[in-house]
């Protein structure tokens, strides 16, 4: 007979060959918990390290197939994929490359719920730098207005086909799909909402199929940024009183996509205490075609440890003023992005422009009942002024402190024109830029530049420099970079001369 040994209460250990230990007392207990709970937190990183790398490959593998089927389909389709018709020529080639999208881009996520990551083909792509731990914020919702006809683009950007729903980059995107991209990690398909006019509606859906239809919002016609951002902010607040929305053009480019979403992130984090909160732009030139935001006091905030107050919002300046904005280091490019809560930018619109808010708020009352939805549109909208959000409410609430700033080292460009277009293209030394097939144009002795090769026909350029030639099946634009501001008074005159259609 064996002798058995009588332990006090406790735990016993057992070695991996099968011997029993001494008992563990609490204490060691407790360790022994505290190391799985350790080695269970280490695993659980690992894991995510994995996904994220995973999701980094299929992203990139989804963005191969995409731009292979898009390549299949330019070649396959031998056309030009503008919608007005080329004029008969025999010499017309087909256009290999335009910024037109063609066709559907096909939905890659596996469910509405939970798409997949595209990074954005205007950033970085990267998935390193952030500093939390996952890019999705609880309780954010996106708004992207798109509206506007791009008029210092035309010919190349119509009212019928806005700069947004435009390839300029011929990656296989737009504007506002790149747009798409680059939120889509900070919310979802579910908490993204768009804004747009009638007449765009279909090809935002065509664009963005993830987009779900009841987050597209149709304003009846333009009333400028406060109305479309404000019904937004007046339907978002319904259906979630504690939503914090974040407003983005549809039409911007960005690049640092890490930088843009820590940005964010911190600028969500201020408004959560009661503030309306801008992203300031670092200016790398002393650009006339932007507004200027003068910061102020730093917060000091944990969470946001770049904001700071605005100190004043300062319109488009002349060249010497933007020159001494930037000198004195205090000034940053008003990008017209917005975060805030709902609740909170109706307050302010109440407080200021108490009429817009009324008007607002009866049309989100009934906004997700469409028969009563139509007929309050009908009796108000029209009657909603127009006006920027930030002459309503960003600068009258920035004197009473309540607009704060976050500094951002990202870029960023509004391509407001066919010049800071040209800057955002490759091209070889000496050598125009080209949005489109390269093969159509030839040049000799020309420097500096852009050229649109948009009707198939060949262009040929001798001695001539930093010219903007946009040749359209419909419409040849020729002017200079250095007055590509102006196009916008050309399309005025355009439709004085009773030239609408082309618009």
């Amino acid at each position: 007979m064996i002798p058995t040994t009588m332990h006090p209460p406790g735990i016993l250990s057992q070695s991996p060959a099968g011997q029993v230990n001494a008992p563990v007392g609490v204490e060691g207990m407790f360790q022994q918990i505290l190391q799985a709970v350790q080695k269970s937190h280490s695993d659980i990183a690992d894991l995510r390290q994995e996904c994220a790398e995973l999701r980094l490959a299929n992203a990139s593998l989804e963005r191969q197939v995409r731009e292979g089927l898009q390549h299949n389909l330019h070649l396959s389709r031998n056309a030009s994929g503008f919608t007005t018709p080329a004029p008969s020529s025999p010499q017309l080639r087909p256009v290999k490359l335009s910024p037109f999208l063609s066709h559907n881009t096909p939905s890659l996520s596996v469910g509405p719920a939970e798409p997949s990551f595209r990074p954005s083909p205007l950033g970085d792509n990267a998935l390193t730098a952030f500093p939390f731990g996952s890019r999705d914020i609880p309780g954010f919702y996106v708004v992207i207005p798109a509206g506007g006809a791009g008029t210092r683009l035309w010919p190349l950007s119509r009212e019928g086909h806005p700069k947004f729903l435009l390839d300029l980059t011929l990656k296989g995107r737009s504007l506002i799909q790149a747009t798409w991209d680059r939120l889509l990690p900070l919310s979802s398909a579910a908490r993204t909402t768009v804004v747009a006019g009638p007449g765009h509606v279909k090809a935002i859906h065509e664009q963005l199929p993830d987009l779900l239809p009841h987050n597209l919002l149709c304003e009846p016609g333009p009333k400028d940024s406060m109305a479309a951002i404000g019904l937004a902010a007046a339907v978002l607040a319904k259906r979630d009183p504690d939503a914090v929305i974040g407003s983005f053009a549809a039409d911007h480019m960005i690049s640092g996509d890490d930088a843009f979403l820590s940005a964010v992130a911190e600028a969500v984090e201020v408004a959560k205490k009661n503030y309306l909160v801008t992203i300031g732009i670092a200016p790398s030139h002393p650009s006339t075609g932007f507004g200027y935001i003068r910061l102020g006091e730093k917060l000091e905030f944990k969470e946001a440890p770049n904001a700071r107050l605005v100190s004043s919002f300062k319109e488009k300046p002349d060249a010497r003023t933007a020159a001494s904005y930037i000198a004195t280091g205090k000034y940053r490019w008003n990008a017209g992005m917005f975060v805030t809560k709902a609740s909170f930018l109706l307050d302010l619109l109440k407080e200021y422009k108490p009429d817009l808010h009324h008007g607002l708020v009866r049309i989100a009352a009934v906004w997700d009942d469409e028969a009563a939805r139509q007929t309050v549109l009908n009796q108000i909208w029209d009657s909603l002024e127009k006006i920027p959000i930030d002459n309503a409410v960003a600068e009258p609430a920035a004197a009473g402190g309540r607009v704060a700033v976050v500094p951002a080292t990202f870029g960023w460009d509004d391509v407001g024109d066919f010049s800071s277009l040209a800057d955002l293209l490759p091209a070889e030394a000496n050598q125009p830029r080209i949005l489109g097939d390269s093969t159509l144009v030839v040049t000799e002795q020309v420097a500096g530049g852009i050229v649109v090769p948009g009707s198939g026909r060949l262009i040929t350029c001798l001695g001539v420099d930093d010219l903007v030639i946009v040749d359209m099946p419909d419409t040849l634009l020729v002017t200079t970079r250095a007055r590509s501001q102006e196009v916008k008074r050309l399309v005025k005159k355009t439709r004085e001369s009773g030239w609408k259609q082309l618009l």
